[in-house]
């Protein structure tokens, strides 16, 4: 399946001089779907030589010639949508469906910040003496390093590459093990669009000692993950010995507060269609339901009802509409969350086992809970799987306590039609990102991060391409020379 892929060296497919692979198994099927590369010390020193040398001729790229190479990888990425859906398709399982919106979200990422490219405006700042100009200017921070997981496996690289070499910078990409094939697709389009040799590095093989030595380079100047917490926890520590700058997408544990104004029935199906897609796999998905008491039983119904229709499959088959997890360990961890909510009281409205119709995979059922107590491990636990624990509340001040109680503060979701009462709860919600009457927060225009152990950082939007630059402050105090005109 990766036969015209390997490691990308300098504008090349290379296979690794060990020899050494990796398998990568479809979730769906759980066979092995094609082998890839491990890169070993001479690959990761080819990485940064190419990086060092690569940034220092694409900073000197004209903003306007960088954003015609970024231009023609939108264009080329929506060309080939079809062939690179597929591709994801089998790597992770996800709906058909699911993967050509993928590819069309990265393609808006080269087009935006293609753009982007073209605004990165300094300042002139008033002296206070008329013999001196105060200037700031913004230049590219260096070679970056990308690290990206699998459930996005094209989108959350383009997030990364595309605001990178908009900016001036050259990148080291190192996507998730489990679905690699997109990242090395968005490579290939770089390629075709004309980023010249060594801008951009792919590098696949086992994560903990690669990445530690990319880090530890002097030549990378920049990381950003989208990651756990745990494993953000440890790049921090890493990058804290050479003070690089991070952006770290951290996951999250998105609250959902539903109000009595708003229609229960058609909250419940626009929720649930959100909460499982991607089978739930999702760092945005909303995931805890906090609905108010008066609608809470017509809420739960319809939740339940839209969950228990949905059909569970290889996202290959275009019925399907809802994929596997991407690994048996997740589903059980799954399980015992749901396990763990019965325990304490909860009731299981549907599903809350993996499918019995399918013999290989990594299925479960979507899953509703209901009456929920805030003490089952799923209320402060990300799940990042197809399960909804739905409780319910009373007042203001209950809600925003019950939302604002984990560690997390990526996303949250406000269903009401009162706009007033939607702007109080957007405010005391502590959240990057906030959803009013909407599930849809992710777009190539707006900054996606969080707060807490969310994160920090930015990536999309305007804010996006400024994690990939430095401020440098001129102060020029005008000389007069001898000719005097």
């Amino acid at each position: 399946m990766y036969e015209n892929y390997g490691l990308l060296l300098e504008g090349e497919w290379r296979p690794g001089a060990s020899g050494e692979t990796i398998e990568v198994r479809s979730p769906a099927t759980e066979k092995v779907i094609g082998t890839i590369p491990a890169a070993g010390q001479v690959e990761i020193e080819a990485a940064l030589a190419a990086a060092s040398e690569g940034f220092i001729a694409w900073s000197q790229v004209p903003a306007w010639s960088r954003a015609t190479i970024l231009r023609r990888t939108a264009e080329l990425l929506r060309e080939r949508n079809e062939a690179y859906a597929r591709l994801m398709s089998t790597e992770t399982g996800k709906p058909l469906a699911e993967a050509r919106a993928e590819v069309n979200a990265s393609a808006d990422q080269f087009e935006w910040y293609g753009e982007e490219a073209k605004r990165i405006y300094g300042q002139t700042i008033p002296g206070r003496n008329p013999d001196e100009r105060l200037m700031v200017n913004y230049q590219p921070i260096g070679p970056c390093l990308a690290l990206s997981a699998w459930n996005f496996p094209m989108l959350l690289p383009a997030r990364k590459i595309a605001a990178a070499l908009a900016a001036g910078c050259s990148v080291i990409s190192r996507p998730a093990s489990e679905a690699p094939g997109s990242a090395f697709a968005v490579g290939q389009a770089l390629l075709d669009a004309g980023l010249p040799a060594g801008v951009l590095s792919i590098l696949t093989g086992k994560p903990a000692p690669m990445v530690a030595q990319l880090i530890a380079s002097p030549v990378i100047r920049k990381v950003s993950l989208t990651g756990s917490v745990p494993v953000g926890k440890e790049i921090l520590r890493q990058c804290a010995g050479s003070v690089k700058k991070v952006t770290m997408e951290l996951g999250g544990h998105a609250p959902v507060i539903v109000y009595p104004d708003a229609d229960p029935v058609a909250t419940a199906q626009k929720l649930a269609a959100t909460k499982f897609r991607n089978c739930g796999q999702v760092c945005i998905s909303p995931s805890r339901f906090y609905v108010h008491e008066e609608i809470l039983e017509p809420f739960s119904k319809a939740f339940a009802e839209y969950a228990a229709g949905l059909k569970v499959g290889d996202g290959l088959d275009e019925t399907v509409t809802t994929g596997p997890m991407i690994r048996g360990r997740a589903m059980e961890g799954a399980i015992d969350l749901i396990e763990d909510a019965k325990e304490r009281g909860a009731d299981i409205l549907t599903g809350g086992k993996r499918s019995a119709e399918h013999e290989n995979g990594h299925f479960l059922e979507p899953t509703v809970l209901g009456n929920v107590p805030a003490t089952a491990r799923i209320m402060s636990e990300e799940p990042f799987a197809p399960v909804a624990p739905i409780a319910s509340f009373k007042t203001f001040d209950e809600v925003i306590a019950l939302a604002n109680s984990t560690q997390f503060g990526l996303a949250a979701y406000v269903f009401t039609n009162d706009s007033d009462l939607a702007a109080r709860t957007s405010d005391a919600l502590e959240a990057g990102m906030v959803g009013i009457n909407e599930t849809l927060l992710a777009t190539a225009e707006a900054p996606f991060g969080g707060i807490k152990e969310s994160g920090f950082g930015r990536e999309g939007g305007s804010l996006g391409i400024m994690d990939y630059l430095v401020p440098k402050y001129v102060r020029h105090r005008l000389v007069k020379g001898a000719l005097n005109v």
